[in-house]
């Protein structure tokens, strides 16, 4: 899908031609009780009062997300008028916009509709800025369109139509919106590779197919990789993660990703994916129902990958490291049992309560291999508790953080990349529920407050930087008709990114 930038002044009459450039929609707001103003009006007027007339017959009335498509319009250049409408002027936020966008790329997408002019990113959002508008509008236009039918037998015949899309901005935005065009492409192809990943089945998406997807990430956008396997990793004495994978016949990877922005000297920024393949919970065996869900909990470790992409494909000037710990967790007679005390690569022991807390056991091991990179802030993302889920539904995912400072970026990054985070405590107080009577600690620290212990449990082998951990169980992927991943929370970390390093 192609995206372009036209800077319009619609004060000017047919706004440097954009009006009667040849395409086969345009797509135009109105507000609702409001005069026809900006686009809308010179669309009106070209069109001798068209638009005018819908109006005063009740057929459009500027009520967010309402759509009208009319075909074969004299006077322009498009075939076609797509009239959205916006709502209040006066409400017009974020949410209103992002209603609005969404609203439009759905009845497009129903049509055969090519190339499309659109000038909703043109409009005064409260607070935001028209770069912000375009790449929001792209990337909700991707989400909208994207579909994952690589595993079906036939040939999908419903192929989405549109191909290009041109946004108009005012002059003196045309510069930042051609990159927040450039941005939001950039994310739509993390978010895709984030979600084919998520999507397929745990027979296809093992360890070894995300070390390979790696590898090719690699090769394709100048990163370095390396990935470590079984004697490497009892070489390294991670002995975590190794007690995770002993029931699995699939060998686990420990994967390395570098991008390379800025001098070799910098202090990068590290991501730590969680990346469980398939969990079936191991010998503390999950109920049946909805277990085949569980091929999503390495979603942290497609949203490293998802990143690392679309960091590439910016071009940010900042170093990132992507770190993968994954295997599977299966039961087997030769898998770790509820009661095995096990010693992670920083020394501590730990008590394997229950096995279907796994993730920490292999995310430990990732935060403190970490540490030799020097880093200037870590994150670990992780599908990690289904408590999280419990206390924040399927809108936000969970933040902890001890780092104010980091927490208040994260936090700054998700209203701005609208992929919604709410910080949850990290007080010294529940790390008392992870104690263990035999072993430095526990794996889990029972019911109460079961997404902070987990975070408590991970924040014990991140004492060397400033760390933050995102739960995103909840948000990763949905459920029911829509079932699939989601790609987030790529939009948020490639945000976060995006401002570390003021671009």
């Amino acid at each position: 899908m192609d995206f372009s930038i036209k800077a319009c002044d619609w004060n000017k009459g047919p706004a440097n031609g954009f009006s009667t450039a040849k395409s086969d929609c345009i797509v135009i707001g109105v507000f609702e009780s409001q005069p026809l103003s900006g686009a809308a009006r010179e669309i009106d007027k070209a069109t001798q009062g068209l638009l005018s007339r819908i109006i005063k017959a009740g057929d459009m009335d500027g009520k967010n997300g309402s759509t009208l498509l009319l075909h074969e319009v004299a006077g322009i250049g498009a075939a076609r008028v797509l009239l959205v409408g916006l709502g209040k002027q006066a409400a017009f936020t974020q949410k209103a916009y992002g209603d609005a966008v969404r609203a439009a790329w759905r009845a497009l997408l129903t049509t055969k509709i090519a190339q499309v002019a659109f000038t909703l990113a043109q409009l005064p959002v409260q607070e935001r800025s028209a770069d912000w508008c375009v790449r929001a509008a792209i990337i909700a236009l991707r989400d909208l369109s994207y579909k994952f039918t690589q595993m079906k037998s036939l040939a999908d015949h419903g192929a989405r139509a549109l191909k290009r899309v041109v946004f108009s901005v005012d002059l003196a935005d045309e510069k930042r919106a051609r990159i927040g065009a450039k941005h939001g492409a950039a994310l739509g192809n993390g978010m895709d590779l984030t979600r084919d990943l998520g999507n397929l089945p745990g027979n296809v998406c093992t360890p070894t197919y995300l070390a390979n997807t790696a590898k090719k990430l690699a090769k394709d956008w100048g990163l370095k990789v390396e990935v470590l396997g079984q004697k490497r990793l009892e070489a390294l004495k991670m002995g975590s993660f190794l007690s995770v994978t002993r029931g699995s016949v699939e060998p686990p990877q420990f994967i390395v990703l570098q991008y390379q922005g800025a001098a070799a000297k910098a202090a990068p920024v590290v991501l730590v994916g969680k990346g469980i393949t398939f969990d079936s919970g191991g010998i503390s065996l999950k109920p049946g129902e909805g277990m085949d869900e569980m091929k999503y909990d390495m979603c942290g470790a497609g949203s490293v990958l998802g990143t690392l992409r679309a960091v590439a494909e910016m071009g940010l000037k900042l170093n990132v490291v992507g770190i993968i710990p994954t295997c599977e967790n299966m039961p087997a007679g030769n898998a770790t049992k509820p009661g095995d005390i096990v010693t992670s690569m920083a020394g501590l022991t730990i008590e394997v309560l229950n096995t279907d807390a796994e993730g920490r056991l292999i995310l430990c091991d990732a935060l403190t291999y970490a540490t030799r990179f020097k880093p200037a802030a870590v994150i670990d993302i992780a599908t990690l508790t289904g408590a999280c889920i419990i206390a924040l539904g399927h809108h936000n995912s969970g933040l902890f953080s001890k780092d104010d400072a980091l927490a208040g970026e994260l936090l700054d990054a998700s209203k701005e990349a609208c992929d919604p985070a709410w910080r949850l405590p990290l007080d010294d107080e529940y790390q008392e529920q992870l104690k263990s009577n035999f072993a430095d600690l526990a794996n889990i620290g029972g019911r109460p407050a079961g997404s902070v212990t987990a975070a408590c449990f991970l924040s014990r082998f991140t004492e060397a930087y400033p760390w933050a951990h995102l739960d995103i169980a909840g948000t990763a992927w949905k459920s029911g008709a829509a079932k699939g991943a989601t790609g987030r929370p790529v939009p948020l970390l490639a945000q976060f990114l995006i401002d570390r390093a003021g671009q």
